[in-house]
């Protein structure tokens, strides 16, 4: 089994950004919203934007978390289609991918 100990090092910390970031969008969604109408107004626009980031984020968090497991259980790297190994490059650029290349196409 390849030693993949920089890359869950690297998925943690990513992971922690991600924590940092999405608690600080939950704390901005809850803050109480301004009487004026107008700013009311933006106050919405922005917060279904946050909505968005945070919610990409939670499904972020969820892959990282997945790839920390597989790492663990000695199954990270193999495609989960087909068996095969997933090519270094594609891991090195989506460290928490599932799927070969040709599987995921």
């Amino acid at each position: 089994m390849p030693d993949h100990q920089e890359i869950a090092e690297q998925l943690r910390a990513r992971l922690e950004a991600l924590q940092r970031r999405t608690d600080k969008v939950e704390n901005s969604l809850r803050r109480e919203r301004d009487h004026d109408s107008q700013e009311r107004a933006q106050e919405m626009e922005n917060d279904e934007v946050l909505t968005q980031l945070d919610e990409g984020g939670l499904e972020e968090i969820s892959q990282i978390r997945a790839a920390l497991t597989r790492i663990e259980e000695g199954t990270y790297g193999e495609c989960e289609s087909c068996g095969e190994q997933i090519s270094t490059g594609r891991l090195g650029a989506l460290p928490y991918a599932r799927q070969c290349i040709d599987c995921a196409s």
